[in-house]
């Protein structure tokens, strides 16, 4: 696997201003809400909320905010009901995009995010339309500080991992979907790798690079769906680099 730059996002993500950290607080809140939901409480026997609390975690999220979020979701305080929904679609230049929602209102979602395509000179599209184009995976970022390719490549394959794609100053290491907590806590585990992040990721198969005059426009939708409340993850195959 090649070609595969996620990191310069993240890096855009993180440099945002703090006005906009309260909105990420809510997203991974939710996420948190569903996991417990699904599994329980408890992290020992639940994957999908220790992957959660790790998301929280490398975002700074405070930890009375994860705590808050596991009780609600548990019934200790109140109770929440979030439904995921999966949105396709095109942006402009005909890049394919997949955004994926927790919502306490499908209704309202599901018009947003028709009218966030609209705007941007996209269209939404059936299920189905371009999740083809897309692999699931696990990726973890590290930092390549004190490693080379050849020493971090040997460390994540001892983890468990399928792949290693240097980035520069940090790397992106692939796993099973399945086994991102499992190689990440591995990887934590040897003291010799630092984890800046780590997400299921939907991976395209080939990255497209839109015509110029389209590039504003995907970028506005892709701002336009990242403040949106009920939107978890958006992916796309557009490459962007230069524009991040």
């Amino acid at each position: 696997m090649s070609g595969h730059s996620k990191w310069a996002t993240i890096k855009r993500k993180k440099g945002e201003n703090d006005t906009k950290r309260a909105g990420v607080f809510t997203k991974i809140g939710r996420e948190i809400a569903v996991a417990v939901k699904v599994g329980g409480p408890d992290q020992a026997s639940n994957s999908r909320l220790r992957d959660a609390i790790a998301k929280a975690k490398s975002n700074n999220m405070p930890s009375d905010n994860i705590v808050r979020s596991i009780k609600k979701a548990s019934g200790e305080i109140g109770s929440i009901n979030f439904e995921e929904n999966v949105y396709e679609g095109y942006g402009a230049g005909g890049i394919a995009i997949i955004v994926e929602t927790l919502t306490d209102n499908k209704n309202r979602t599901a018009g947003d995010i028709r009218h966030h395509f609209d705007k941007c000179g996209g269209s939404m599209g059936i299920s189905g339309c371009v999740s083809y184009m897309f692999s699931k995976k696990g990726v973890i970022i590290a930092d390549m500080a004190g490693h080379d390719d050849d020493s971090i490549m040997e460390l994540a394959l001892e983890a468990g991992a399928d792949d290693v794609v240097p980035q520069g100053e940090f790397c992106e290491i692939y796993t099973e979907p399945n086994m991102l907590g499992e190689v990440r806590e591995a990887l934590e585990a040897t003291g010799k790798v630092v984890i800046a992040d780590s997400m299921s990721d939907l991976v395209p198969e080939n990255y497209i690079k839109p015509e110029a005059k389209f590039v504003n426009s995907i970028l506005k939708l892709i701002d336009m769906l990242e403040d949106n409340d009920d939107v978890q993850n958006i992916y796309h195959n557009a490459d962007l680099d230069d524009e991040m």
